[in-house]
């Protein structure tokens, strides 16, 4: 097992870099991938940035609107397994957390979660503990042999009084975390970039005055050479390599002359997995670590480069591409598989802001029943347009056989509906022309109502757990008197080999002679039942539907990444951040960055200081 720290300094930026997630992913050839310093925001978060086929992972965001702190950190711990489901893989987490001190709503609400002795905090508000979970600074997974923490530590100036009162309190607070578990006979690893350089020989520039800080002593106090649980696994490996550093200035290209620092650790603390009371012959360093270094190959500017080739003059200096970190990795042997488990409800698959909602089976059987409705109806509003002439049954004929044109349209007339139609005839006025003219924008109204209200039901169903039984069973508000003429109608058209009830009792051929009455009391029976009591407009249920399909298209379209098309290559998001009309909008652009050649505009500007002097001469 290979278990990967990577401080990304922008997870969009090494995306970018990489092409793709995966192809960053598979670089590492890594079980487990623990990035820090994401820089993503929770609504801006998509399926493109934290998920990857064949990869599990677990994301902490920043919480916090305080100035500055927005998009600012962020962990992402990616696991790379065969199957998220019923898997005996050691590197997919049984158990996985946000943030350390159990306050979350995601871990509060998680099913499966690590336990925490919270008596231990008694002395801290619940605010002070929620501030530290904030700015999404820990992602914690169980793999049953370990506990993983993936750490991005605060950072605090020498002058920042408050950032270091932040930090004295994150890293208390975290110890107490580690204590509670490894009280419980757990296995830990802490991984991440800490800021925190221990030791002189993990800096460049160590003073004097180095160790007078509180943050190495209490580093220190961690490590088992000094009374504490924890081991430095690097340099148990490495305890005299000098000038291996995993950081250093951007600003100033220390990386070129490899002025640096080791602040990127990983760290642990617990028992070896072979049962042996001979604590002197077994540890797990010992067993079970077989390497631990630093991926030097992922450095901005390469080892075997010369300093010549970069030409550093003062602050100006060939731009390089990558993290201003290197990755540390560890890899392990004679790790045992774990009994079959299933991926923990905090994985980004679960997520409703990576892959949306998933569509109930009502609101699918709604839509088409609404589709067929609005076609069938279109058909018989086509036929009576043109004019079409049926002859009806002679009522002499008592076989039930008649001579009907090919466009006849049956009706159902029982007593109530003959009743209720003639009570409209009363009132109703007006010739039968008018009422032929008025016929299509009534069925268009009648069309818009019937589909507002099916869409409406369905939005109400997918909050609401139906039986199997009940998509089976024919809806009984489309049986009920003339309100459901039209319905019965287009249930007629879209299932001809289904006998209706109506029709065995009296058959009847709709004539269209003297029939443009009747069909528009149908449709303003239609109109009235579907408008309301109180004929209220449905101006409200369109834009609610509206505003559905927008939200369905730009779920689309951040689960869908569009390719270059000039490199052919799939493009970046990025998020309007201009105050206006588009602020907060997101857009896709090439992942390659435009390169301006600085001569051609230095020489555009000398040919135009040229024009004008030699206009200035002529004049």
């Amino acid at each position: 097992m290979k278990i990967v720290s990577y401080n990304v300094n922008g997870l969009r930026q090494r995306i970018a870099q990489f092409g793709s997630l995966r192809n960053l992913l598979n670089s590492f050839d890594a079980d487990i991938i623990c990035f820090q310093e994401t820089k993503l925001r929770r609504q801006e978060v998509t399926a493109d940035l934290v998920m990857a086929d064949g990869y599990e992972s677990f994301f902490s965001c920043t919480r916090t609107s305080q100035k500055g702190r927005t998009g600012y950190s962020g962990v992402i711990t990616f696991c790379r397994v065969k199957s998220a489901f019923s898997s005996n893989e050691v590197a997919l987490p049984l158990v996985a957390e946000e943030g350390f001190t159990g306050l979350l709503i995601n871990s509060q609400t998680s099913k499966d979660k690590l336990p925490f002795l919270l008596e231990d905090l008694v002395e801290f508000s619940k605010d002070e503990l929620l501030s530290l979970d904030s700015e999404g600074r820990c992602i914690i997974t169980d793999h049953t042999h370990f506990v993983l923490f993936n750490v991005y530590g605060p950072r605090a100036g020498s002058d920042d009084t408050e950032r270091i009162q932040f930090k004295q309190k994150f890293y208390r607070i975290l110890q107490k975390r580690w204590e509670s578990l490894l009280h419980q006979g757990r296995r830990l690893f802490v991984v991440g970039d800490l800021n925190i350089a221990p030791f002189a020989i993990d800096r460049c520039d160590a003073g004097p005055d180095f160790e007078n800080n509180d943050f190495r002593r209490w580093f220190k106090s961690m490590l088992i050479e000094n009374g504490g649980q924890f081991s430095d696994v690097f340099r148990a490996k490495h305890p005299d390599r000098r000038e291996a550093y995993t950081c250093w200035s951007q600003n100033t290209g220390a990386e070129v002359f490899n002025f640096g620092s080791r602040i990127d650790h990983i760290l642990f603390a617990g028992s070896c997995l072979h049962e042996s009371d001979d604590l002197q012959c077994h540890s797990f360093i010992r067993c079970h670590v077989k390497e631990c270094d630093i991926l030097t190959q992922y450095k901005r500017c390469k080892p075997e480069s010369t300093l010549s080739a970069h030409k550093w003059k003062g602050r100006h200096s060939i731009k390089l591409e990558g993290s201003d970190h290197a990755p540390v990795f560890m890899t392990l042997n004679e790790i045992p598989e774990v009994s079959l488990h299933s991926t923990p409800s905090l994985s980004a698959r679960y997520v409703p802001m990576v892959h949306g909602i998933q569509q109930t089976l009502v609101s699918v059987l709604m839509k088409r029943q609404v589709s067929e409705q609005m076609k069938s109806c279109k058909m018989a509003h086509e036929d009576i347009a043109m004019g079409s002439t049926c002859e009806r049954e002679e009522p002499g004929n008592k076989s039930g056989s008649s001579a009907t044109c090919p466009n006849e349209c049956h009706f159902p007339t029982s007593q109530d509906h003959e009743g209720s139609i003639l009570k409209l005839n009363t009132l109703s006025g007006g010739s039968s022309q008018e009422t032929v003219s008025k016929s299509g924008s009534e069925y268009e109204k009648s069309v818009i109502r019937l589909s507002n209200k099916s869409n409406k039901k369905a939005r109400n169903s997918q909050w609401s757990q139906l039986s199997l039984r009940s998509f089976f069973q024919k809806s009984t508000n489309l049986d009920n008197g003339v309100n459901d003429s039209c319905t019965d109608f287009s249930n007629n058209q879209a299932e001809p080999s289904q006998p209706s009830p109506h029709l065995d009792e009296t058959p009847t051929v709709f004539d269209h002679s003297n029939s443009p009455k009747q069909y528009e009391l149908d449709t303003d029976a239609c109109d009235q039942h579907l408008a309301g009591p109180n004929g209220s407009s449905t101006k409200e249920e369109k834009s609610n539907v509206a505003s559905l399909e927008w939200q369905r298209i730009q779920q689309l379209m951040q689960n869908s990444i569009p390719i270059c098309k000039g490199h052919k290559e799939p493009c970046i998001a990025r998020v309007v951040k201009k105050q206006g009309s588009n602020f907060g909008r997101r857009f896709y652009v090439c992942a390659r960055a435009e390169v301006i050649c600085f001569h051609r505009v230095v020489l555009g500007i000398v040919l135009l200081t040229l024009q004008e002097l030699f206009f200035c001469t002529t004049l």
